[in-house]
């Protein structure tokens, strides 16, 4: 479902369903083949999959491009009426039957009623007719043939078309057939290619959940995708449902009932006999962890599962193991809400007194059949989220201290647990749902305390969002006139300031974090934000504020001292998460990437435990830069591919825009720069480039690489030079910098030196004696390509002489072509050949296919050609470098080698490119072929 009309004129295919993107692509594939060959597809999927809607893609795509769309729709009433489907079928085409030969022309009539029967059916001629008529259309003009519900067609139909699709081989005919997954397809089209549609994925249904109009926000937004389960028709119905305001099921228990569910389902369900109505009723109203044996026990009948045997006849439960299953998460709403309001309360009663053992479930079935205020509920929900979000289970704590809130006689009660149901769907990173309920906070209370904590989560809301000013309003609002009384929430509000001051790169975001920092004495008051309790964590967020505040002069400083073992010791529960993330967020400041991969690894592995990225979502951009820089290229698709899914579900607009920048940079780093697109993406407009100049910087970085990546260094300038002002101040306080060598890359390709270099005098000066290992090596790098030329080749040689720079594979490489480059136009190729082929073995490694590509160009141009069979020997070699060569070709890295021969890799290395001429080769995986031929 979700198709929308296409408004490109003719002859542009109609591609409007959301998610289904590929699906369509097949059909339309299938269309277009079919002028020349016949084609068939049999479309299969659940109820609501969108196999109507695909349908309807493929009529529309057929009309514009000129064909005739033959279409017949299955209907129980018709199942059973001989040849109803073929009729439906072929009607448009029944004037032309008068072309037909006789025999074939009465057969048809005959067959349809529109003539007497004058003798016995012939079955086969009626194939041969329906064959001929089909294959006399198509050579006029293509033909589409569309069957939905196919489940429905009639036998006699399903048997003439079977017959029909075997034999249309040489006429443009494409078949396009949709049945609903109930079983393995019938006889008659099981011969067909499936085209099998499962549930949308997260992204798909998020994008689909905001095209509806008035589509809901809050924590009806995650409950509609957590209970369609990617069915699209689930989501539309349910979004339109919200906007009546049409009431909720129970959390985890069902859906909201809406026209379309009462038209599908509720026939079968009033069909039912009373017993399993009420036995449907019990498991609609449980959670999926409440099995059989609860189920039947709450109802009070026994064991016997004949109760359930009628439902499971009509195909809309399944008994699996100890589990009932619903078909469709549409029977559980058409259950759920089609049963009376007091039946629905007595199902919740029943179940809550089954659970004597297990509190947490039983409140919640107290909750669900609480019709007022109740304090007694109120607490046991609010007991069990404490239970739950000590488990890490954010989603499941939020919902309960929100209906803890709802069912709080008292007004201060009922704001402290929005508020402390705010702070669990903080971590859960449901923006929508935290402005919900900051909202409510601040209704009902003006305490100093709770509405820290409630602008702390919607700040944080309102910067993933985009807003940065507005958050930055919120959040210092909060601190005025008078800070809380409560310290450590004090801190948890300058550390959302600080992720703003991050995101937006606005000077007077940053200038009050130091302040509020010397202002903030943590003590032993009473604190909900229990994750701060240990001095530990409260150290390390210390440190990551101050890093934003000037990652320059703080982070490695910082970091030298997080390295402490005080701080190394390990925390517990929550409080390690934010030692973990802190940790791998300073380091990130500090360029010490391979700690920040391997902290934030920690780290994400803690929160997808949780079941929840939640906060830590602010980091995701942070560590897939960190995994580019490091050469974890596949690693970093994963985490991003993660990335994007949970920003577009939490609507996190800057964070989905920087993973698809970063996505972007990845594909242009790999050569497919025809792939990227970026310059004229409608990312640059989805939020306020102005207050995120992060994101501004990411994507300038994207599409620079990009243009690179085609040869549009001209184009890549223009987009590097905008990471800077016309002084050379950086567009953004930190990420600009880690472009320097990037832009004067371009600039000395095109020429360009004189623009480049006074930003990269501007960035020496600004970093001063602060700089990283990092960013001395890339300032290095970029004062030989555009600096004093007289001082060229001093530069390479510091850009490249450090070891630790290994782990920044793709810079080292750079720096080793460019300074290759150098050499062999000052005529001195073999000082350029082993920095060449290091280079060319680093980009194939990295599957970075452009500039591998450029290396291999330059070692031809060096005078190292292919290799061929014997090129050297090894006789050639010392002693020293055949050992080294036999390791290499083991596949042992330089540290490996290092350590087997008491030498540092930085010499193995100097060794390798030594010998890789001699032995006429340009990489170490060429070194077991040559030995194996010498």
């Amino acid at each position: 479902m979700g198709a929308r009309r296409s408004t490109t004129a003719p002859p542009e295919p109609v591609t409007g369903l959301v998610g289904r993107e590929p699906e369509v692509g097949r059909i339309l594939d299938a269309i277009e083949h079919g002028r020349s060959t016949p084609r068939a597809l049999l479309i299969t999927g659940e109820a609501g999959s969108g196999k109507t809607s695909l349908l309807e893609v493929a009529a529309e795509h057929a009309r514009v491009t000129g064909a005739h769309v033959l279409r017949a729709q299955g209907f129980d009433g018709e199942s059973e009426q001989s040849f109803a489907a073929l009729h439906q079928l072929l009607l448009p085409l029944l004037p032309g039957t008068a072309d037909l030969p006789g025999h074939l022309r009465e057969v048809l009539e005959a067959s349809f009623g529109l003539a007497p029967t004058t003798r016995p059916a012939e079955p086969m001629l009626l194939r041969v007719a329906v064959l001929t008529l089909l294959a006399e259309a198509s050579h006029r003009r293509p033909v589409v043939m569309l069957g939905d519900d196919v489940q429905l067609f009639d036998r006699d139909s399903l048997d003439v078309l079977g017959f029909v699709l075997r034999r249309l081989t040489a006429d443009p005919v494409t078949v396009l057939l949709a049945a609903r997954r109930l079983g393995p397809p019938d006889s008659a089209v099981a011969h067909l290619p499936v085209l099998s549609l499962g549930p949308l994925t997260a992204q798909a249904a998020a994008r689909l959940l905001d095209a509806q109009p008035d589509s809901p926000a809050g924590r009806a937004r995650s409950d509609v995708l957590d209970q369609a389960d990617g069915n699209p028709l689930a989501i539309i119905e349910l979004c339109r449902s919200v906007r009546s305001g049409s009431p909720l099921g129970p959390a985890d228990a069902a859906l909201p009932r809406t026209q379309r569910i009462q038209e599908m389902f509720s026939a079968q369900l009033r069909a039912l006999p009373a017993v399993t109505q009420r036995m449907v009723l019990y498991a609609a109203a449980s959670s999926d962890q409440e099995d059989l044996h609860t189920l039947m026990s709450a109802a009070g009948v026994g064991t016997d599962l004949s109760a359930w045997a009628s439902a499971e006849d009509a195909g809309l439960i399944t008994i699996a193991g100890r589990q009932v299953l619903f078909r469709h998460p549409l029977v559980r709403a058409g259950a759920y809400q089609g049963a009376p309001a007091h039946l629905r309360q007595r199902a919740h009663i029943d179940l809550a007194a089954v659970h004597q053992d297990d509190p947490a479930r039983q409140a919640w079935h107290l909750a669900a059949a609480c019709i007022g205020q109740d304090e007694s509920v109120a607490a046991t929900l609010e007991e069990t989220a404490e239970l739950v979000e000590q488990r890490g289970g954010f989603h499941a704590a939020a919902r309960a201290l929100e209906r803890s809130a709802e069912c709080s006689p008292a007004l201060e009660d009922r704001a402290r647990r929005y508020a402390k149901a705010l702070r669990a769907a903080n971590n859960a990173g449901d923006t929508f749902w935290v402005r919900e309920l900051h909202a409510k906070v601040t209704a009902l209370t003006q305490d100093r305390d709770l509405l820290g904590v409630a602008a702390n989560g919607a700040g944080l809301a309102l910067s993933m969002s985009g807003h940065q000013r507005e958050a930055f309003r919120l959040l210092t609002g909060a601190l005025e006139p008078d800070l809380p009384q409560d310290a450590r929430t004090t801190l948890a509000v300058t550390a959302v300031i600080g992720a703003v001051a991050f995101q937006s790169g606005l000077p007077e975001v940053r200038r009050p974090l130091v302040p509020l920092l010397e202002a903030i004495e943590t003590s032993g008051v009473s604190t909900p934000y229990s994750e701060l309790v240990a001095d530990g964590a409260v150290d390390a967020l210390r440190a990551v504020i101050l890093c934003e505040a000037d990652p320059v002069g703080n982070a490695p400083a910082l970091l030298s001292r997080t390295r402490r073992p005080s701080l190394l010791e390990p925390l517990t529960g929550i409080a390690e998460l934010i030692r973990l993330q802190t940790l791998g967020a300073v380091a990130w400041w500090a360029d010490e990437s391979d700690l920040c991969v391997d902290t934030f690894r920690r780290a994400f592995a803690m929160l997808r435990s949780y079941g929840a990225v939640g906060t830590g979502a602010i980091a995701l951009s942070a560590m897939g830069s960190a995994l580019i820089d490091v050469g974890r290229w596949a690693e970093a698709d994963e985490l991003l591919d993660e990335a994007a899914t949970l920003a577009a579900v939490q609507n996190m607009k800057h964070i989905e825009v920087d993973i698809e920048a970063l996505r972007a940079t990845l594909r242009a780093l790999r050569g497919r720069s025809a792939d990227v697109g970026i310059s004229m993406d409608p990312a640059w407009t989805v939020v306020n480039l102005e207050e995120n100049t992060a994101t501004h910087a990411r994507l300038l970085r994207a599409a620079g690489t990009a243009a690179a990546a085609a040869g549009d260094y001209d184009g890549a300038l223009r987009h590097f030079r905008r990471l800077f002002h016309q002084d050379g101040t950086p567009l953004h306080y930190f990420l600009s910098q880690g472009s320097i060598a990037d832009l004067a890359a371009v600039a000395q390709r095109t020429g360009c030196q004189e623009e480049a270099e006074p930003v990269v005098a501007a960035v020496r000066e600004a970093l001063g004696p602060h700089a990283t290992t990092r960013m001395t090596l890339l300032l290095h790098h970029a004062t030989a390509l555009v600096g004093d030329p007289t001082q060229a080749e001093h530069h390479f040689r510091l850009a490249l002489v450090n070891p630790a720079g290994d782990q920044w594979p793709l810079a080292r490489a750079q720096a080793r072509l460019h300074y290759a480059q150098w050499l062999r136009r000052r005529r001195r190729p073999l000082d350029a050949r082993p920095l060449l082929a290091s280079a060319k073995e680093t980009f194939s490694r990295l599957g970075a296919t452009v500039l591998a590509e450029e290396a291999r160009a330059e070692l031809r141009a060096s005078g190292v050609a292919a290799p061929s069979g014997r090129s050297g020997s090894l006789s050639e070699l010392t002693a020293q470098q055949q050992q080294i060569v036999r390791l290499a070709a083991q596949g042992l890295g330089n540290k490996e080698i290092g350590e087997k021969l008491k030498l540092s890799p930085r010499t193995i290395g100097s060794h390798l490119y030594q010998v890789y001429p001699k032995l006429g080769v340009s990489s170490r995986h060429q070194l077991r072929d040559v030995l194996g031929v010498l």
